[in-house]
């Protein structure tokens, strides 16, 4: 069970009930994810399984896709649909006044995070701070919105108007704290109503896995639950790649730095000697991810066992 897993997360579990069932189906305790979802946000979750735990690092910085319901005409306490709500007694906006406010969010921005998150402030979570009735002051930091569009607006309510809006973002981005700066910026306020997670890096909604067909996979057999596993490296199409000889593979599974001379390292760029490089065994098996350091591929995540040596000759 190494490789990555695609979950359609429903409303209603955290990401670790999730992590937790995909443990048990998997009989695995090696389970991590690609990023957290709020209970009450559905969409896109990566899971990584076994030996791909190892890789989850390259995907932190994954950009992301949402779909946000944001409604209008109130505050909430957390800045989404599970506070503490607070109408406000402000004109509604209209739907140009909405768009163009949109637009000022576009590009890099400076986001306060909401008070109810699981930033740690001198070691406390500033959620359980916030619950605790203390003042939680949390420090902005940067983020890049690539694309937030307009899809829908509903006045049927015209002193509620709600907004469906795409977004994609950097890593790090509150989309919540996006709600509560759009009501803002009109002149209001408003909330995250609902939210769906359309993408994170690669992987994308219509192609993930609902829960009810991980668990029909898993009834019946690990073959098939296996047989929903995207390769250990998914997703890293990016980092290049280099085959090795067996010999190499056996010093990479040691953790040993080798020089190949089947490959030609003086051909890569300076770009490519910075940064990881994807290791294959000549039969297209994921060795390791390694750097390259003065001419020789130093593994950083070695992901084989070391193979038997070859018997010496009699």
């Amino acid at each position: 069970m190494d490789g990555v897993l695609v979950i359609a997360k429903p409303a209603g579990p955290t990401s670790h009930d999730v992590v937790a069932l995909v443990r048990r189906l998997a009989a695995t305790k090696r389970v991590g994810h690609g990023g957290t979802l709020d209970p009450f946000a559905s969409g896109v979750l990566p899971l990584f399984l076994g030996r791909a735990t190892r890789l989850v690092e390259y995907h932190l910085g994954d950009r992301k896709g949402y779909r946000a319901t944001i409604c209008f005409g109130a505050s909430s306490t957390t800045d989404d649909l599970e506070g503490e709500l607070t109408p406000t007694a402000a004109p509604a906006p209209t739907r140009a006044a909405a768009e163009t406010a949109l637009a000022r969010f576009v590009g890099a921005i400076s986001q306060r995070p909401p008070d109810f998150s699981a930033i740690k402030v001198a070691g406390r979570r500033a959620y359980a701070m916030a619950r605790a009735g203390e003042h939680v002051e949390l420090a902005s930091r940067d983020v890049t919105i690539h694309r937030l569009d307009l899809v829908e607006w509903d006045a049927a309510d015209p002193d509620r108007p709600i907004a469906i809006v795409d977004v994609e973002c950097s890593a790090g981005t509150y989309i919540r704290a996006l709600a509560r700066d759009l009501g803002e910026a009109v002149g209001g306020a408003a909330y995250l109503g609902a939210l769906a997670r359309t993408a994170s890096g690669p992987f994308r909604i219509d192609a993930a896995v609902p829960l009810e067909g991980v668990r029909e996979a898993a009834a019946d057999g690990p073959e098939q639950l296996a047989a929903l596993l995207l390769p250990p490296d998914a997703g890293l199409d990016e980092l290049p790649e280099i085959t090795v000889t067996d010999d190499d593979v056996r010093a990479i599974a040691r953790g040993q730095f080798v020089r190949p001379k089947a490959v030609d390292l003086t051909g890569l760029s300076a770009a490519v000697a910075r940064g990881p490089i994807r290791i294959r065994a000549g039969d297209g098996r994921l060795v390791a991810i390694a750097t390259l350091t003065d001419g020789r591929l130093a593994p950083d995540k070695v992901l084989v066992d070391s193979p038997a040596e070859p018997a010496a000759n009699a």
